[in-house]
């Protein structure tokens, strides 16, 4: 997977994509990540790539010209014009497991960091393939929530990970919040280990973190069961 991230900060990524599974995924070869200073796609002798709206309001717009060609730049650089061109925003599709599943399967993402109070309209008309939120409030920008969308993906390609099983167990798959986990030493200042799970029966813990998970995601996010 390719992933080209256009922003007005740039700098702010260097500590999520040198560290961690993103950094696994990207020493591994498979996922490329470019960052493009928007900014240098501005026309404005100052480098803005911000406006006031037409018709008045407070604040200010991200402009059209530096986001076309930056986007129509990234896409002739990577020969791909099938890119899947995503805005980072608050009125996007909230992020989900399932969302992060569906991304993870396309092969180029190019993704566009909001800022301001917004884009101009027709970015989002002619330009945006998908919006995407990361929850209901609002942020400075679209940085950090790029950042927890490459996170998100990138963990999900395939190879990345050490055990492929592990994915499978993980919260948010089928609905459900993970079961109990429980690790050495088995009695930890009297708190001990629930007995099933030392006993050796695949089947009866299985069963046990099945259940567990079932009480817990009834416990916390009902609303994840319908």
């Amino acid at each position: 997977m390719r992933i080209d991230i256009i922003a007005i900060f740039p700098g702010m990524f260097a500590p999520i994509l040198n560290e961690s599974i993103v950094k696994r995924a990207q020493k591994k070869g498979k996922v490329k990540i470019y960052i493009h200073d928007l900014r240098s796609y501005s026309l404005d002798k100052h480098r803005k790539v911000d406006d006031r709206p037409f018709g008045g309001g407070s604040g200010m717009l991200m402009r059209p010209e530096p986001i076309f060609a930056a986007v129509e730049d990234v896409k002739s650089k990577s020969k791909n014009q099938k890119a899947k061109v995503i805005l980072l925003c608050p009125q996007g599709e909230k992020l989900t497991q399932k969302l992060a599943k569906k991304i993870a399967k396309y092969q180029h993402l190019i993704l566009i960091c909001g800022h301001y109070e917004g884009v101009d309209e027709r970015v989002r008309q002619r330009l945006v393939d998908e919006e995407v939120s990361i929850g209901d409030y609002v942020l400075t920008g679209g940085e950090l929530p790029a950042m927890v969308l490459v996170d998100a993906v990138a963990r999900l390609l395939p190879g990345v990970l050490g055990d492929k099983n592990s994915l499978n167990f993980e919260s948010f798959e089928d609905n459900l919040l993970e079961h109990p986990h429980y690790t050495r030493p088995a009695n930890f200042r009297g708190m001990g280990v629930p007995s099933v799970l030392l006993s050796g029966d695949h089947k009866k813990i299985e069963s046990w973190r099945e259940k567990e998970a079932l009480k817990r995601t009834k416990q916390k996010r009902p609303d994840l069961l319908g």
